[in-house]
């Protein structure tokens, strides 16, 4: 059989055939409430620009001036020429807003879960990974060598089952997102530590989608719980909350070292740019200093779940601002999003493997610059659009 045979996908040309492909629209203007798309406005549920500061004039600002002093790129890997003292400034300054020793930066939030996870397990650790977390969390399991076991999500009963299952004197690490990427669930953070105590092991938590959304001034899941000191490890993104590209770890001091020097994805790859670096900085001193985003965001979505509620649209119960919307079948959900799209709100149509089989959705999330105007706009179009068939 020749390499390329494998290169079609049914479902993508069946899609495209009728004419409800979904993926790869053209965005012809900034991550804003409304966005010009494909030559029309829509209104943006598909963002993960939580806090809206994107489009903040004092992040685009601190980004072009560090282009100015450093220059497009860094043009190499941290161990090397590329460490500029806004990296180090920035890791100083997010470990100490999210309240651990030390922290590290990686190029991108995938390739910090590669980095991390690849590192501290190896061959003869178990690390034990939610079914719902996000993919690059199972492909650093694979890079890690270590044997991974899967338990059923927020099954913490299923959980305690597999660490019963393995040595007690084991290398052990528990992993989950903080908040759930597509279902926008929060993990069951007090029972997993009680559990890593109970079976001495160590917990890991990707804050992807918990900082700047959960916590004290947006501090994160951990925070949310009160048990920052009690998760061993926690990473997350800067391309959401952040407004920027790129990703961090921030632990104990001698684990970030560690990381630092065994991380292949970390040693080998060239670091974020001045720009991203600075935007970064920028959207992470607006976090601290006004807080007000973060309470407005929690107001939207509060106001989203229960507009879509009262129309009796299933969504799953959380506070976060990621509401799926469920369509469960591929066909439909393609077909749905498409009439979205073509009534003016845009939403990220989510199959399988990001979700289980049978559980497709439309997965809406929310910025904390929309207007409750913009939300009751958005609102009618997708009851209208849900509920014909």
């Amino acid at each position: 059989m020749d390499l390329f045979d494998k290169c079609r996908i049914e479902m993508v040309e069946q899609a495209m055939e009728a004419g409800i492909y979904p993926y790869f629209h053209k965005l012809e203007s900034r991550q804003a409430p409304t966005v010009m798309m494909e030559g029309k406005r829509r209104i943006m549920l598909g963002s993960n620009n939580y806090l809206g500061l994107t489009s903040d004039p004092r992040v685009i600002e601190a980004g072009v001036k560090a282009i100015e002093k450093y220059g497009s790129g860094c043009s190499g890997s941290r161990f090397l020429n590329g460490t500029l003292d806004l990296h180090i400034q920035l890791e100083a300054e997010l470990a100490e807003f999210i309240g651990k020793e030390a922290c590290m930066t990686f190029s991108t939030g995938f390739q910090s879960n590669l980095g991390i996870i690849s590192a501290i397990a190896g061959r003869g650790d178990y690390i034990f990974c939610d079914k719902e977390n996000h993919a690059s969390i199972y492909d650093g399991c694979k890079l890690s060598w270590a044997k991974t076991i899967r338990f059923n999500h927020s099954d913490m009963e299923h959980l305690e089952t597999a660490l019963q299952s393995v040595p007690l004197d084991s290398g052990k690490l528990i992993v989950t997102d903080g908040v759930f990427s597509m279902g926008g669930d929060i993990c069951k953070l007090p029972e997993i530590v009680a559990l890593a105590e109970k079976y001495n092991a160590r917990v890991m938590v990707d804050d992807a989608h918990g900082l700047g959304v959960l916590g004290n001034g947006g501090r994160g899941t951990a925070d949310h719980f009160g048990l920052t000191d009690k998760v061993d490890i926690i990473m997350g993104t800067f391309s959401k909350s952040l407004a920027s590209l790129g990703g961090y770890m921030v632990a104990d001091k001698r684990v970030v070292d560690y990381v630092r020097h065994t991380s292949r994805p970390f040693i080998f790859c060239a670091s974020i740019t001045p720009a991203n670096c600075a935007t970064t900085l920028e959207a992470l001193h607006i976090l601290k200093t006004e807080p007000e985003h973060v309470t407005k965001l929690m107001e939207l979505a509060a106001y989203m779940r229960k507009g879509l509620l009262e129309r009796g649209i299933k969504i799953r119960d959380s506070i976060t601002p990621i509401i799926p919307i469920y369509t469960y079948e591929e066909m439909r959900t393609f077909k749905k999003a498409k009439e979205l799209y073509d009534g003016g709100v845009y939403v990220n149509p989510v199959l399988p493997p990001a979700t289980p089989p049978g559980e497709c959705l439309l997965r809406t999330s929310y910025m904390a610059n929309l207007t409750t105007e913009l939300l009751d706009e958005a609102l009618d179009i997708i009851e209208k659009v849900i509920k014909e068939d």
